[in-house]
């Protein structure tokens, strides 16, 4: 069971890396052997939300500095899983977004770890068709990119009945797609609802691991006073992040 311990100016938090994400696991490990995390910044603190880290130009960053697109060159491939999801604690990936990145592919050292919020049966209710509806947008979307070919032609030929008919056929199957990554999962509400975290990000990003042990430091770095950009008014230091 891979571990690693990051050591901050604010203290320490250790993570526990999943067995089930051997790309992220492998490759949070091999960043933090060569040292690539050490005297890097967390950059990006939000309230009730999450802390982020793992920028190589947040390395004595000055003051103003924009931060928050570098890396080492390279993506992992996307190894989002249901069973893994965002609760008060879990360490994830960051990564672009849909429109450029349609395959969820990770930054190769970005992460964040989670902090969010405890709901009641009401507020998880009214989320999951939240993640329903949103769910269902973006799997109509990728299937229409799958058929753009088709209904590209459709539209050429003026074939307004067979884009209507595709338009409900790929609105039925997206419907029932969404449904079913919508739903949250008994371990998803009683962890959302003890615990806290952040259940709109599930399914969207990869979890590759959570904290085991320095929660109460997560909670005081994401209690950080901030400023434009997100980043701290005083910066909150890696100084390390070995495996133990």
């Amino acid at each position: 069971m891979a571990k690693v311990k990051i050591t901050t100016t604010m203290g320490d938090i250790v993570v526990r890396l999943y067995d089930e994400t051997p790309l992220h696991r492998d490759n949070f490990l091999k960043l933090a052997r060569e040292g690539f995390y050490d005297n890097t910044l967390f950059h990006r603190v939000i309230r009730n939300f999450m802390i982020q880290g793992g920028d190589p130009d947040s390395v004595d960053a000055p003051a103003g500095k924009q931060l928050g697109v570098g890396g080492p060159g390279y993506t992992i491939a996307a190894e989002i899983q249901p069973t893994l999801f965002h609760k008060r604690g879990a360490l994830a990936a960051a990564r672009q977004s849909d429109e450029v990145n349609p395959r969820r592919e990770s930054s190769g050292s970005q992460f964040y770890i989670v902090w969010g919020q405890q709901y009641n049966a009401n507020q998880l209710k009214q989320m999951e068709r939240q993640l329903e509806m949103q769910a269902a947008q973006t799997a109509f979307q990728r299937m229409a990119n799958e058929r753009r070919a088709e209904i590209m032609q459709m539209r050429k030929n003026r074939d307004q009945a067979g884009l209507q008919t595709l338009q409900d056929e790929l609105a039925a199957k997206a419907e029932a797609e969404a449904k079913q990554q919508g739903s949250l999962s008994e371990a998803q509400r009683e962890a959302y609802t003890t615990v806290g975290g952040t259940p709109h990000l599930d399914n969207q990003y990869t979890v590759f691991g959570e904290v085991e042990n320095g929660l109460d430091v997560v909670e005081r770095i994401q209690n950080a006073a901030t400023q434009r950009g997100d980043r701290p008014k005083e910066d909150i230091k890696i100084i390390a992040a070995k495996e133990i």
